[in-house]
């Protein structure tokens, strides 16, 4: 029997994964990416011999013990590719020369905080717990949501109850309204800044997760960052017999009597299909690729209703220095400016670089690059799309701006940038073509949280929906999941048993 075929958008962390799996079930797979390169917004770029990580800070299940790392196992990224384990998840200095170490070790981290704030005892020993529970039970992800029995929800609540209390628990209760139970001012303040980018209303389950992983070191950083993560899983998704076609961009699903037959490239060119998996932008797959044929009133209020996740400001830098005493942190050090900057029009009265001086790849012999992320507004920098001089120089104030506040923290480093580079929400935008340049889709936050967004359309079979927007809170190991995910679907459709390998 000849093999049936799918074709799928965007050869991001899902789109590789679906086709990783849909070759090891024996469809014929080919993927289309717009770009040079695979990765979409887990990606890397160099300038002057730096390697700039674009994305990536950690990977949930590097390490045994989280459910993704079998994942990471069958799309041949662990052992392949070298993991190096944080220290820390986040440092926060305050002033006083108080400093709030968010240690990886969930022990040292409870006894860290009760030693800065003995009053706090009890919301201390709650949130623990709960990280403790995430450590011995982990969420499970071996099948499908959709394709959950009655029999299977039935064993997962015998046998994970406590996760599943722990998870209602925590999941109403968000990281702001947490970080505001501390008496203690500095625990207080520093809890809260520790959340780094995400969202005031991001569940205390989720960073209770990153704890988890970090105590489990299954929260670790690929070498290669972003790119060298997406180029492990394409060379899986090779070996096994997939084809992939880059600076391919889709214009269009092509649909014959109410099911997807294949896709029409920017060229022209067609290429049919029994399954269609788009792996990139929702916004854009509905609106453009579908020309908003397919909406219910339920999947257009998403982009009414839903947060969206934050646009970004990258500035990196490359700097003749080496920070040896620095310890390693999944997301940078975090300290108030002395004085407040003003970046895009919005004040920034904290900064939070990420110092890669684990990462030799990094940098030449004797340097270290290092970024700065801020959230912005999109449509700040959209105004300037058209005003190249304009858009241009104000990149040039926010690189000069973010050094000058650096100063404050690191005195000298001034001189030693020697490499400067600024990504703008239009830069995202235009690689990885995410809606408002949102760098992990929905925002993270208790509205969305296990939100369960349909993987397919109505009125429209065989099209599937995968990636970040369809897997709400973002995370790489959710995306990786969905892949995985949308061909057991396929699979179930089709009458055929879902099969995983593990790569030797």
């Amino acid at each position: 029997m000849a093999e049936k075929s799918i074709t799928i958008i965007g050869a991001g962390i899902s789109g590789l994964a679906a086709g990783c799996y849909g070759r090891m079930n024996g469809y014929r797979t080919t993927i289309f990416e717009q770009d040079a390169r695979p990765g979409g917004l887990s990606t890397c770029w160099t300038r002057q011999g730096y390697r700039i990580n674009g994305g990536l800070a950690f990977l949930g299940g590097s390490g045994p013990g989280v459910s993704a790392h079998q994942v990471w196992r069958e799309l041949g990224v662990v052992p392949q590719v070298r993991m190096t384990d944080y220290e820390h998840l986040i440092i926060v200095e305050g002033e006083a020369g108080k400093t709030f170490y968010f240690y990886s070790d969930l022990d040292r981290l409870e006894q860290h905080m009760l030693e800065l704030a003995p009053e706090d005892r009890g919301p201390i020993s709650g949130f623990i717990r709960g990280a403790r529970v995430l450590v011995k039970y982990g969420l499970p992800a071996e099948k499908a949501p959709e394709l959950l029995t009655a029999a299977d929800k039935i064993r997962i609540l015998v046998k994970k109850f406590p996760l599943l209390r722990s998870v209602k628990k925590w999941g109403g209760v968000t990281h702001q309204a947490f970080a505001g139970r501390f008496k203690n001012p500095f625990l207080r303040e520093a809890f809260y800044l520790s959340k780094a980018l995400f969202s005031d209303d991001l569940p205390a389950v989720m960073y209770q997760m990153l704890a988890a992983w970090s105590h489990l070191k299954s929260a670790g950083y690929p070498e290669g960052g972003g790119l060298g993560l997406a180029q492990a899983i394409e060379r899986r998704y090779l070996e096994l017999g997939g084809g992939i076609l880059y600076n391919a961009r889709v214009k269009k699903v092509l649909t014959e009597q109410g099911r997807a037959v294949g896709l029409r490239l920017e060229d022209g060119s067609e290429h049919r299909s029994e399954h269609a998996v788009c792996a990139s932008d929702l916004h854009a797959a509905l609106f453009d690729l579908l020309e908003g044929r397919y909406l219910d009133g339920k999947t257009s209020d998403y982009f009414e209703k839903l947060p969206v996740g934050p646009a970004v400001l990258l500035i990196s830098l490359g700097v003749r220095r080496t920070f040896e005493d620095l310890p390693k942190s999944a997301l940078g050090i975090i300290y108030r400016l002395k004085k407040p900057i003003v970046i895009a029009g919005q004040k920034v009265e904290t900064l939070r670089p990420m110092i890669y001086n684990f990462d030799p790849s990094a940098a030449p012999a004797g340097r270290t690059f290092l970024r700065v992320c801020l959230p912005v507004a999109y449509d700040y920098w959209l105004a300037l799309r058209n005003s190249p001089d304009l858009y241009r120089a104000e990149k040039e104030k926010a690189a000069a701006a973010v050094i000058e506040a650096l100063e404050q923290r690191f005195p000298g480093i001034s001189s030693q940038v020697e490499m400067s580079d600024v990504a703008t929400p239009l830069t995202f935008e235009r690689y990885a073509g995410n809606w408002r340049a949102s760098i992990i889709g929905w925002d993270g936050s208790t509205k969305t949280f296990m939100l369960p967004i349909k993987k397919t359309l109505p009125g429209l079979g065989n099209f599937w929906l995968a990636g970040q927007w369809v897997e709400p809170g973002g995370g790489i190991p959710s995306v990786a999941l969905s892949g995985r995910n949308v061909i057991q679907l396929i699979c179930h459709q089709d009458k055929k048993p879902f099969q995983k390998v593990a790569a030797i």
